[in-house]
């Protein structure tokens, strides 16, 4: 809106200075009055600059309005309802009143109330994507809903039927049956949406009713820490309590996004809400739709970012990718010939920007696919094939912990290299640092804080399996990998290490 008032403050400037100008010369025809003595020349006020107005702006003159009634009876409120019954707690017995009390009653009656199973009622928003009466919304507007209704723009209420939900992503679908026409809201694509963006939004906030919202787009990407797949819209239209699950509008009036989140140490809108973008939502949505499930791409690796330390040390001009630090045995990725310290580049022709991206892009991949992916393995590019499996709901690639037992501790080789006292991966070793039994490599057994090793936090009991991606066994091929680094003048190594039975890679700076 800046810019639209900028614009009008420019052209009502403009109009004003050109009546002055009429006013002079219709002076100037009036009748003569008397002469006067000559005066000095009366300067005249200069003209403004006709500022441009912005085709996207000279669209749109008279603000959201228009926009807002075409949208408006797209959205609907959302209404649910909840049985909540008192759960037994620790605190002790109720209080009671000594029997044959006066207050006997008055206890009785207390007692009765708070044990009382209640009622409660949550508002959200949603919108319609189908005239066969689909609506998507929030999982959490009505997770555990008993009573669920939907009410139009114009009032209509109606009782609406759960589809399909997703916790993971925080979408879920519902249908009601209506008996006028309903209006449908279009996809746009959030990948196009810019920061800037002019957008609108349109929800219940704190249940008073239809209301819309202008701002912008923030901020895009963000990841908010509510699940593996965040990949959320920031934008300062005022979002609160009661927008969730309503619709992100861009200026065209396609749906970019669905407000699912708030930052707020008050509760109420302080200019960063989230939004889930369509693009993300888009497949989860017709899955649910469909079949009321979700299928997710699976591979059975585990990964961790590409930090600037690491892309140098594996020759990555920058931090781009996803770095393999783990794979399942028989899993689609370790058939395909995938190996731990690969860092993955494109996913089917598509650039992996970060270790964010990847689980997306498996996770969307349809099911028995074959996919090509580009990884970087010591230096060499190549191109591996995987079929996409479906992943199960227990799946799990960390393995379990071990009971910890007593033992001796193993005694120390005296080589010490970045810091670290090294030692061979004996029996003695894997009872006193719990290590799994089909781990192998050289076991850390001592750290120097202050060196290249303790400022990357490796500590005793860590296992270093690879120096500079090759595989080593013991403490004097750690000696010799790292000198032959040095003297290749590389000036950072890349360690694979395993803790806890889980692989990472660290990159070290070599003194």
């Amino acid at each position: 809106m800046r810019k639209a008032s900028l614009a009008i403050t420019g052209l009502a400037s403009t109009l004003a200075v050109s009546a002055l100008a009429l006013s002079g010369s219709d002076a100037a025809t009036s009748a003569v009055p008397p002469a006067r003595p000559a005066a000095a020349p009366v300067a005249r006020p200069a003209v403004a600059p006709v500022i441009a107005v912005p085709p996207s702006i000279a669209a749109h003159p008279q603000g959201f309005a228009d926009l807002a009634e075409r949208l408006l009876p797209m959205v609907v409120n959302i209404s649910t309802t909840q049985t909540l019954r008192r759960v037994a707690t620790d605190n002790g017995p109720e209080p009671q009143a000594p029997q044959g009390s006066p207050l006997d009653e008055f206890f009785k009656e207390f007692s009765d109330r708070n044990n009382r199973p209640r009622r409660v009622q949550s508002l959200g928003s949603g919108f319609i994507i189908d005239p066969a009466g689909y609506i998507v919304t929030n999982n959490h507007v009505i997770e555990g809903a008993d009573e669920i209704t939907v009410i139009l723009s114009d009032g209509t209420s109606m009782p609406a039927t759960l589809i399909g939900r997703d916790q993971t992503t925080d979408l879920a679908v519902l249908k009601v049956n209506s008996k006028q026409p309903l209006h449908v809201a279009r996809w746009g694509d959030s990948d196009k949406a810019r920061i800037g963006d002019l957008v609108m939004a349109i929800g219940d906030p704190f249940g008073v009713g239809t209301t819309v919202t202008t701002g912008i787009v923030s901020a895009r990407n963000r990841d908010i820490n509510e699940g593996p797949y965040d990949d959320f819209i920031q934008t300062d239209a005022p979002i609160n309590k009661g927008n969730s699950g309503g619709p992100l509008f861009n200026m065209d009036g396609d749906v970019i996004g669905i407000n699912s989140a708030i930052y707020s140490p008050s509760g109420g809108s302080v200019g960063i809400g989230f939004a889930i973008p369509s693009d993300s939502a888009r497949n989860i949505i017709a899955q649910l739709q469909k079949s009321g499930k979700i299928a997710r791409g699976w591979i059975g690796i585990r990964i961790q970012p590409v930090s600037d330390d690491i892309a140098e040390s594996v020759g990555l001009p920058k931090a781009q990718g996803a770095l393999i630090a783990g794979l399942t045995a028989n899993g689609p990725a370790a058939k395909a010939g995938v190996q731990n310290g690969d860092v993955v580049l494109t996913w089917d022709g598509k650039p992996v920007a970060d270790n964010r991206a990847l689980p997306r892009m498996v996770a969307d991949a349809q099911i028995g696919k074959t996919v090509s992916i580009e990884v970087l393995r010591k230096g060499r590019h190549k191109n591996l094939p995987i079929t996409v499996q479906k992943l199960a709901e227990d799946e799990r690639v960390a393995s379990a912990d071990r009971p910890a037992k007593a033992g001796a501790a193993p005694k120390p080789s005296p080589a010490v290299n970045l810091g670290m006292t090294l030692a061979p991966v004996s029996q003695e070793a894997r009872r006193r640092y719990h290590l799994d039994d089909k781990v192998a490599g050289v076991v850390v057994t001592d750290v120097d804080s202050d060196s290249p090793a303790g400022q990357k936090n490796i500590r005793a009991g860590d296992v270093i399996t690879e120096v500079a991606q090759q595989k080593v066994s013991s403490p004097d091929e750690v000696t010799a990998k790292l000198d032959a680094e040095r003297k290749a003048g590389h000036k950072k190594v890349l360690l694979e290490v395993s803790r806890g039975g889980e692989l990472t890679f660290i990159a070290i700076v070599l003194p």
